[in-house]
Order: structure tokens, then C-alpha cells, then sequence
């Protein structure tokens, strides 16, 4: 089986990438789980010292491989030289913090010594997807591979020209032969490397599709999987927020890699004493935005990275207008570029406040008072993370308990951060990456009892 990978802006081939054999899947499988019976081994101090290492691999190589993400995706230049220097990060954040984070948790007892070790559990099988190929993956690695696990990468068929730098990195890092592996299969293939006796865990970056059919594959085999899902974000303002500085919030957070992020906030309730002015800055701030060239320094705005994402997006559009909602910006399509959209009039049962609009979409919803504010926010099938602006932080707070959301952000767009765990509920899926709760989701939290 042969992939290609095609750039969206332009349409030109990127790649072209032969499938494993199923003789040369199953000698990764078996490396992965070899492997790991050594690097599991090595001293804590110096798994540490490889992830620091990657992280200077990573900034050393910063031009090639934010080329190769533009490239194979479509995000602007710019956007995809900050993911790689955010990948660097997340390693220099476990090579610092790792040792505390795997130290021994002693546990007071009658016993005459007590505690929790964290043990590393062995290769883990990660399905990531493609809106940000690179830190999806080191979201997942730097925390997982300095517990001393291995990994095991199965990225999405657009950026196997991402998934190959990435084992590069490693590789250029020092790290031992097979300790990450990346795999290039069909997603068929996914039954069988879950069910192979190596791999232990399963974490999956995607749609609700997706990561509903991993996840019973896991079950099947009694494996742990952790899901990262899709998200429906609610962006809150309030009577007497900062118009101005939501806005800017505002129009990063939705057109962000041109709005293709679960994180992204999609849902935009505005209460009434405010709504005309938001709409009305929003939608200049949003018309003013610079699409064009990829690899142009100055471009804001790229396309989608697949025309049928495009589709989707645009017949989402087009039946929410159906449904009542009106154009208030954009709402045009020409193949992979699908304009900044912004549609008022939004309400619940319309598709664009239901569904995920995962591209340069902003539905505008109008309420009453902040108890309907944060009803409306809550009326969805997706937990991820809302944004609330206001002048009154205390207020914020007190309301953030009626939020099930993974993340409550106040007066910011929802963002993942190395020092916070990230997550969601509902749909959104289970299970934290990132801060210490992302290093422990792959470790045996062993209990040591002695008794004197």
C-alpha cells in the first residue's frame, strides 16, 4: 500500500510512502518490546539527558522541520515554527522536572517502610493525528519515553513526512535503536499492534470515530487507553469584560491553524449588553486577517489540510443557514481555503452549535443573563474547555464549578501548557496529558510494603 502526501495549498506531492510488510510490523513490534527491557534500565539521569538532547535537536533543525509541517498541512510558516520550538519545550519540561515527578511517594503506615513506586510499563502505541503533527507526538513522547517506556508512533497518512523527522529526532538525540519507532500502516493495521504482548497502553489524538474504535480494541485486550477527543469550546463574554482584549483573544483562538484544533473556541456567547460591540470588532478584526502563501512570513490564514475537510466544513456551514443562522462574515469555499466565517443568529439544534467545526469557523450566540451564558456553554456533548472573560475574577471563579469542562480558563483562550495536566470529559474523552499527571498516565504505581 502506498500514501501520498499532498500540500493543500498548492496541490503538489509532498511524499509518497510504501507500508510496512507484515513481516517488517511484527520485527518492530518484537524490537519495541526487546528494547524495552534495557531502557527501562538505564539510570533516570540519563533518559533525562536524551529528552534535553531532543529538544536541542528539535531548535537546531527548527527551519527544516516547521518547512515540512507547512508543507504537508497547510499551517502558515510561522505557526509551524512555534509548534517545533513548543515541542522543545515539553522536552526541556521533563528533562527538569522527571526526577520529581517519578520520585518515591512515601506512604505513613504501621508498616516499617511504605510507598509508591512508578514503574515504566513498556511500549505504548500512540494514534496521532495531523493538525499538529509534531507536538501531538511530543505531547505523547517526552513524558512517556523518560518513564522509561518505549514508543510506538502511528501518525495520520498526510504527515508521514512529519512521523519520519520525528523518529529522526530521536535518533540524532542519541536515543537507543528502537526505543521509538515510527510505524507506517494503515489504521487496519491497529488491532494487531494493540493485541501484540509488547505494547501495554494505547493513546489516541483524533476524532470521536477514531478514538471510540481504539478504545474497544483496547478493551478487547484489557489494554489502558488514553483518549484525546475532539471539543465543541465555549468562549464566554461578559457584561463587563474587556472588549477589546476579547476580541484579540477571541480571533486567536478560533483562527489558530486556521481553526483546525479541538481546543479551539468555536462557540461564542455573548451577553446581549455587549453583543453588538464583540460582533462588530470580531468581525473587522477577523475580515483584516492575511491568507495566502504558506511559506509567507506575513500569512495568517492557510487552507485546510484535506479538500474533504473543507466539504464538511462548508456543508456545516450551509445547513446551520438553512436552519436560521445568518452570515455575518465570509462562508465561501475554493477547494482546501475555506474563508474566515463568522455566522450570527446561532442557536442550540443548529449544526455549527451541535457539531465540531474544525476549520476557520465562529458561531455567535446571544444570552440573556450568565446563568444562560453558562447553560448554553454546557449544552453539549463535548467536555474539553471553555474561556470566560470578565473584570470579575471572583465571580469567574465562583462559576467555575458549574463547568464540566477538562479546562476553565479565565480572561484566555484554553491552551495546552507543559506545566498543566490536559484533558477532557464527555466526548472530549479521558485521561491527562502533560504536567506530572501526564507522566504518570504510563507508569505501574507500585506499592512497596515492608514490614519491620
Amino acid at each position: 500500500m502506498e500514501f501520498y502526501s499532498i500540500n493543500p495549498y498548492d496541490g503538489e506531492q509532498v511524499g509518497k510512502y510504501t507500508a510496512l510488510s507484515s513481516v517488517e510490523l511484527d520485527e518492530k513490534l518484537h524490537k519495541s518490546g526487546e528494547v524495552f527491557k534495557s531502557w527501562s534500565q538505564k539510570p533516570l539521569s540519563d533518559r533525562t539527558g536524551l529528552i534535553k538532547k531532543a529538544g536541542q535537536v528539535l531548535r537546531d533543525n527548527l527551519e527544516e522541520y516547521a518547512q515540512m509541517i507547512t508543507s504537508e498541512m497547510g499551517k502558515p510558516i510561522s505557526e509551524s515554527r512555534a509548534e517545533v520550538n513548543k515541542c522543545a519545550w515539553v522536552c526541556d519540561y521533563y528533562a527538569e522536572n522527571a526526577i520529581a515527578f517519578l520520585a518515591q511517594e512515601v506512604i505513613e503506615t504501621d508498616a516499617k517502610m511504605s510507598f509508591v513506586r512508578h514503574d515504566p510499563i513498556g511500549a505504548v502505541f500512540a494514534v496521532m493525528p495531523w493538525n499538529f503533527p509534531f507536538w501531538q507526538v511530543f505531547r505523547f513522547a517526552a513524558p512517556t519515553l523518560t518513564a522509561g517506556n518505549t514508543g510506538l508512533l502511528k501518525h495520520a497518512p498526510n504527515v508521514f513526512g512529519c512521523a519520519l523527522m520525528i523518529e529522526e529526532v530521536f535518533k540524532k538525540a542519541g536515543y537507543p535503536d528502537g526505543v521509538f519507532q515510527n510505524l507506517i500502516v494503515h489504521h487496519d493495521e491497529s488491532e494487531k499492534i494493540i493485541s501484540h504482548d509488547a505494547v501495554k497502553a494505547v493513546t489516541l489524538t483524533g476524532s470521536e470515530k477514531a478514538g471510540s474504535a481504539v478504545a474497544q480494541i483496547a478493551g478487547k485486550y484489557i489494554k489502558k487507553s488514553l483518549l484525546e477527543l475532539g471539543g465543541n469550546n465555549a468562549f464566554i463574554v461578559l457584561e463587563d469584560a474587556d472588549i477589546d482584549q476579547a476580541v484579540k483573544t477571541a480571533v486567536t483562538a478560533r483562527m489558530l491553524n486556521c481553526g483546525q484544533s479541538c481546543i479551539a473556541a468555536k462557540r461564542f456567547i455573548l451577553l446581549e449588553g455587549i453583543y453588538d460591540e464583540f460582533v462588530s470588532k470580531f468581525t473587522d478584526s477577523v475580515s483584516k486577517l492575511k491568507s495566502g502563501d504558506t511559506t509567507d512570513d506575513n500569512t495568517q490564514v492557510g487552507p485546510l489540510a484535506r479538500k474533504d475537510l473543507a466539504d464538511q466544513l462548508n456543508k456545516q456551514v450551509k445547513k446551520s443557514i438553512e436552519q436560521g443562522a445568518t452570515i455575518l462574515l465570509g462562508g465561501n469555499q475554493d477547494e482546501c481555503f475555506h474563508e474566515p466565517t463568522i455566522l450570527g443568529n446561532v442557536k442550540p439544534g443548529m449544526a455549527v452549535f451541535d457539531e465540531e467545526t474544525f476549520g476557520p469557523v465562529a458561531a455567535v450566540i446571544k444570552a440573556q443573563n450568565i446563568d444562560e451564558a453558562f447553560s448554553l456553554a454546557e449544552n453539549s456533548k463535548f467536555g474539553l474547555g471553555t474561556t470566560v472573560f470578565t473584570t470579575d475574577i471572583e465571580k469567574a471563579l465562583e462559576y467555575a464549578e458549574r463547568v464540566s469542562d477538562g479546562a476553565y480558563f479565565v480572561n484566555e483562550l484554553v491552551k495546552s501548557d507543559p506545566r498543566l495536566p490536559f484533558g477532557g470529559t464527555k466526548l472530549s474523552g479521558y485521561g491527562r496529558e502533560l504536567a506530572r499527571d501526564g507522566m504518570l498516565e504510563f507508569v505501574n504505581r507500585k506499592t512497596v510494603y515492608v514490614k519491620g
